[in-house]
């Protein structure tokens, strides 16, 4: 019986060993993903985690282009806010759909 559990958890210890590179090798393309999404949100560096993920949560949840174009408007507004407030230059135009919004062209500073 202590044979067949030691030979069962050297067989599971050497699948993981073996699936290990898999996993790491997924690590980078998901934090670039992570870092791509932040991004894409205009005044993301403004934002917490949390209120990048509801901006996100509530983007997708739009059932039109119109919704989301109101989101994206009344979210460029509070980031104009927030910037002015801390004293960060952002863009003053908010990024056409689908594009980039980090820092954009305004640069900034904190």
């Amino acid at each position: 019986m202590l044979k067949k559990s030691l030979l069962n958890a050297a067989m599971a210890s050497s699948l993981l060993l073996a699936i290990a590179p898999i996993f790491a090798a997924d690590a980078p393309a998901k934090i670039q993903a992570q870092t791509q999404a932040q991004e894409q949100i205009y005044g993301s560096q403004l934002m917490t985690p949390q209120e990048r993920a509801e901006h996100q949560t509530k983007m997708r949840n739009a059932k039109t282009n119109e919704a989301r174009e109101q989101i994206r408007a009344q979210h460029h507004k509070e980031m104009q806010v927030r910037a002015k407030q801390q004293g960060v230059t952002l863009p003053d135009e908010p990024p056409a759909a689908g594009m980039g919004g980090g820092m954009g062209s305004g640069g900034g500073g904190r």
